[in-house]
């Protein structure tokens, strides 16, 4: 199998869409970055909602916005790529100006706006993987997508520490940091549909087979994806609830693990994911289930010491857990475009992302309510579970498909 061997910048750039749709990543990660750690805020400081009410509004727009991945499915099955990666950002404007329009207290509009960035933000994934897996094939393609999570993380931070520097000036601040969001979301969405890549479903398989023929079902990748990307709040939710209220460690040390966690992510996702490109995508990503259920096992020995080893050990730790995240990473939605037949991808993605996205939003719940039960009972549950999941990946068999090696023609302004 064909590996990488070098990280060129010009063919990673060509790979991921071109100069035009990376700058459309980082423009709208910028926006991101500048809004969504502090929607939360805005709802309690300038809208002047209870934080219960909050939380679940934003709950409940997530959740909702996952019922919008079969209609993205099948859309890029049409053969869209650039316009439905633009739409998903424009959504996010509209979501943003109805939080500019909302008046104090006004839940309902609060909770619309929360819906329509929840659409944006899980309709994306999917459609920036099909994008990337339009212009790039083999390990190129997975490079690519590397270095797309990369970009992103990069800028949600740069965005992140703006509006923290921001954060002083109060109400007036975040209405401020909304509406540069809803204009970087604008620009991004301008250049990303300026690419105009998009695909002919037509070429790519016979008509009877389209129709008939149904996306990979995937079950076992599916089900092992929700606990996996349990990891993915470790970081944000499960170390720093067992650093500062079980280890009563200084609110210093959560800060210093996310910031090491993203550090290693934009310096270490693309490095690794070829690193790994001389294993079976199915293999790396078991092996991610494998190092992940270790680091979490690392975390139940490391919170048994005494209080003056225990924090440093969990943030040591932490070092591993983001390198099993940085593997999954890089091998979860490479596996799924490599083996999705090319007619039915878009649903593939979807399914993928329709995953993705229940397993971010129950992980909050389930950590929050295993972890009053002691270390054991957090960790011990993660580690079982991440290891089954890592064993039914590694035995579950790709659905044959005649159609697998069927490539679809491109069109890409680029």
């Amino acid at each position: 199998m064909a590996t990488i061997t070098g990280i060129q910048p010009r063919v990673l750039v060509r790979a991921s869409g071109g100069p035009r749709y990376v700058v459309a990543l980082a423009v709208d990660a910028l926006g991101t970055g500048l809004l969504r750690p502090f929607l939360l805020l805005y709802g309690v400081t300038v809208l002047r909602l209870s934080a219960p009410v909050t939380g679940t509004a934003m709950t409940v727009g997530i959740v909702a916005g996952l019922v919008c991945m079969p209609a993205v499915g099948r859309w890029l099955d049409r053969g869209a790529r650039s316009t439905v990666v633009a739409a998903s950002m424009l959504v996010r404007v509209l979501g943003v100006a109805l939080l500019l329009a909302a008046p104090e207290g006004h839940i309902w509009l609060f909770a619309t706006a929360s819906l329509f960035l929840g659409i944006g933000n899980q309709a994306w994934p999917a459609a920036h993987a099909a994008l990337v897996a339009t212009v790039a094939h083999g390990r190129e393609r997975d490079t690519a997508l590397a270095g797309a999570r990369a970009l992103r993380n990069a800028a949600l931070g740069v965005g992140a520490l703006l509006a923290t520097a921001c954060m002083a000036g109060g109400a007036t601040a975040l209405r401020a940091l909304a509406a540069v969001t809803a204009l970087a979301y604008l620009a991004a969405a301008a250049l990303a549909w300026s690419v105009h890549v998009h695909t002919h479903p037509a070429e790519a398989a016979p008509a009877k087979d389209r129709d008939d023929e149904p996306a990979p079902r995937m079950l076992a990748l599916l089900a092992a994806n929700v606990i996996y990307v349990f990891c993915l709040n470790v970081p944000e939710i499960a170390l720093p609830l067992v650093l500062v209220t079980q280890l009563h460690a200084s609110p210093v040390w959560p800060a210093v693990v996310f910031v090491s966690n993203t550090a290693l992510v934009v310096t270490l996702q693309v490095p690794v994911t070829v690193l790994m490109s001389r294993f079976s995508r199915r293999t790396v990503l078991a092996l991610s289930g494998v190092v992940l259920a270790a680091s979490y096992l690392g975390f139940l020995a490391a919170t048994s010491l005494g209080h003056g080893w225990a924090t440093a050990a969990v943030a040591a730790v932490s070092v591993v857990c983001t390198i099993g995240e940085i593997i999954y990473a890089g091998s979860a939605t490479a596996l799924v475009t490599a083996i999705a037949p090319t007619h039915v991808l878009g649903r593939a993605l979807a399914r993928f992302q329709l995953s993705t996205g229940f397993g971010l939003a129950v992980s909050p719940a389930v950590i929050t309510t295993l972890a009053p039960h002691g270390p054991a009972a957090l960790w011990g549950s993660l580690a079982a579970a991440t290891l089954l999941s890592a064993s039914a990946v590694a035995t579950e068999k790709d659905q044959a498909t005649r159609f697998s090696g069927c490539r679809p023609r491109a069109r890409a302004g680029l």
